[in-house]
């Protein structure tokens, strides 16, 4: 069940980069995802908290702006691969008692798979709803709200 939990906080990662690390983070931080014990205990502290949240929160901002590049340029899709990895190793971290670091391993990779099934799928499914809509904003509300969400039930579901 962990590794579909990774999985998913993946794909959040890839709709929404610095909203899946402020899930694990605000998880982290409320004791619903045990990582006191490995190197990923920074993300139960306060300061990942504020810091990730006000990061989640600029990206919902700049989302929106006609400036903002692509998801899929190199550096928007390598920072949601790299979120993807990080929380879906945080996910694995609890498992790493009873399998090793073999739980973080694929903690990772299912975090990668989830962060390009939400890059790309993501774009595409904005694509036809702003279509449908005739402008872009309420497709980007749509994707905002299933991201929030998504990894609200992802953590609840620790």
């Amino acid at each position: 069940m962990i590794y579909i939990l990774a999985l998913l906080i993946g794909v959040v990662a890839g709709l929404r980069a610095m909203t899946a690390p402020a899930a694990i983070a605000w998880a982290a931080y409320l004791g619903w995802l045990d990582l006191s014990w490995s190197w990923f205990s920074f993300m139960g502290t306060i300061w990942a908290v504020g810091i990730f949240t006000i990061l989640a929160l600029v990206e919902l901002v700049t989302d929106q702006l006609p400036s903002t590049p692509s998801r899929k340029v190199p550096q928007q899709f390598g920072a949601r691969l790299i979120m993807g990895a990080l929380t879906g190793a945080a996910l694995g971290i609890p498992g790493f008692a009873a399998i090793g670091m073999t739980s973080v391993v694929i903690g990772v990779i299912a975090g990668i798979i989830g962060a390009v099934i939400g890059t790309y799928g993501g774009a595409a499914v904005r694509a036809k709803l702003a279509a449908s809509f005739g402008k872009d904003p309420p497709a980007a509300f749509i994707e905002d709200a299933v991201a929030i969400i998504g990894a609200y039930l992802i953590i609840a579901s620790l």
